[in-house]
């Protein structure tokens, strides 16, 4: 099939050389003329602008927008409008708060126009494994984009979850168990490093995907990760978060659905940009004050 992709980091441009290995036309389009050429020495056809990108592309349109959630999708959305026919697809692969994706969705249709929201999980991996697409939407429209889904993930890796918003809904509470999983196995290793005994922590990664029931990939990560730096003591323990987490905690409360292990591991994220935490120095005073327990200095 053909189509377009707007934004070309990280993962919209492994994703254009997937599309192009698999024999879709794809014209490509960013903000930084550079990631364009690279697009373009994968197969792909550049455009110099949004309308140029709209223009290059037969009616009924499909145009994948992979850029940060919030403003700059409104923004591209309506730059991308003016030019667009009743039928054309947008395709958002990124990480949308699935509110915004039913809003869009809703007004887009008004005018004929479809909204696909697709949430994707793979991150610079996908391009040789394929990326895990969650997708929510109109069914035609759905069909309309469903040769890139296809090409894009792995076997059984693609899957229609519901209508407009469902799967970037499917996509935040995806990202919210990420959050779970990667503190516990954080809090594992730092038992093993701060235990009885001097663990090598790589082998121990590798030792646990050998029929463990705590196998994973992510500890196939941490094994390549604790063989490029055994201590990581090239790396600051600053931990951002991207907005799922926090909406899938969110939605927990709203929902009166108990979700301890992924609040609090939300919690410690907020705790790693602190470099010391002054509610801890509260807890150390008072400790002091009542029972005379010793404090540190600074």
């Amino acid at each position: 099939m053909e189509l377009g992709m707007v934004g070309l980091g990280r993962m919209g441009g492994n994703m254009v050389q997937r599309l192009q290995a698999g024999g879709h036309r794809v014209v490509a389009f960013d903000q930084s003329p550079q990631a364009v050429r690279a697009a373009e020495a994968h197969g792909a056809t550049g455009a110099a602008s949004l309308d140029a990108l709209a223009e290059a592309l037969t009616p009924r349109r499909v145009i994948w927008l992979m850029v940060p959630q919030g403003a700059p999708v409104d923004e591209t959305i309506a730059a991308l409008e003016p030019k667009l026919e009743a039928g054309d697809v947008l395709v958002d692969g990124g990480n949308s708060h699935f509110e915004d994706s039913v809003r869009r969705a809703a007004r887009l249709a008004r005018r004929g126009l479809h909204l696909v929201d697709a949430g994707t999980s793979g991150g610079v991996w996908g391009l040789t494994v394929g990326y895990c697409l969650m997708v929510g939407g109109a069914p035609e429209a759905v069909r309309a984009a469903e040769p890139a889904f296809r090409t894009l993930a792995p076997p059984d890796g693609y899957l229609h979850v519901g209508g407009p918003g469902a799967g970037h809904y499917v996509k935040m509470v995806h990202n919210g168990i990420e959050y779970g999983m990667l503190q516990a196995y954080a809090e594992g290793f730092e038992i093993l490093t701060s235990g009885r005994y001097p663990i090598d922590l790589g082998p121990v990664a590798h030792l646990w995907n050998q029929g463990s029931v705590v196998r994973s990939w992510l500890l196939e990560l941490a094994e390549r990760a604790f063989a490029a730096d055994p201590h990581l003591d090239r790396i600051r323990g600053y931990v951002d978060d991207t907005g799922e987490g926090r909406w899938t905690v969110e939605e927990a409360i709203a929902r009166g659905v108990p979700a301890p292990v992924l609040a609090l591991s939300l919690m410690m994220r907020q705790r790693s940009r602190q470099a010391d935490s002054f509610a801890a120095k509260v807890v150390a005073a008072l400790r002091n004050q009542f029972g005379g327990h010793a404090v540190q200095p600074e």
